[in-house]
């Protein structure tokens, strides 16, 4: 076979390497927390050469920005995605469906929503990581305004991460009805008796 003959060789995609190297990522955040987040660790996960997760993430907190941007990237592709399906509500019916989302965090969802919450509160420490932060706070404000006022979106907002944060950093999570009650108060209208 000639030089003009050979197979082509296969061209690399960094862009696809990337996005490989922040699922690896979340998948050790997962399985490790950030605090056990490391290089060798994603590559391996990744199954890169661990030059490879260097090159493109020169740092611990570069891994970490790509995995919370993807996490943002996601769940505003998601929270889109549930408003287009649920154009109007009512505010019984946004804290019937809102509990519904938050039971599902503390069950088949608790994994995805660790990492998100880990990486999440990754900016404590980390200030370059806010603005990720404070979009995807604003996110489910942006979605809940849909449906009800700044206001009772901000404090629904801080009610449901507080909630989920409560139902997976605790030894167990909080009940349904539990739940219910708190989104039920946050939506109710101003003046209503508690």
């Amino acid at each position: 076979m000639t030089a003009d003959q050979q197979a082509p060789r296969r061209r690399r995609d960094p862009q696809r390497r990337i996005e490989e190297i922040a699922a690896a990522t979340e998948r050790v955040i997962a399985a490790r927390g950030v605090e056990g987040l490391t290089h060798r660790a994603v590559a391996e996960e990744a199954g890169v050469p661990l030059g490879a997760t260097t090159y493109h993430f020169a740092t611990k907190d570069d891994l970490i920005e790509a995995a919370l941007r993807r996490s943002v990237d996601r769940y505003a592709a998601d929270l889109e995605q549930w408003v287009a399906q649920r154009p109007e509500l009512t505010r019984e019916q946004l804290t019937v469906l809102l509990t519904d989302v938050l039971m599902g965090c503390f069950g088949p969802e608790r994994d995805q929503r660790t990492v998100e919450l880990e990486l999440y509160l990754a900016a404590l420490r980390r200030p370059a990581l806010r603005a990720l932060a404070d979009r995807d706070i604003e996110l489910t404000v942006g979605a809940l305004l849909s449906y009800v006022d700044r206001t009772t979106a901000e404090a629904a907002a801080a009610a449901m991460t507080g909630l989920t944060l409560r139902g997976l950093a605790g030894s167990t999570p909080p009940a349904r009805g539990e739940v219910e009650a708190v989104m039920r108060r946050v939506f109710a209208p101003a003046g209503a008796a508690p």
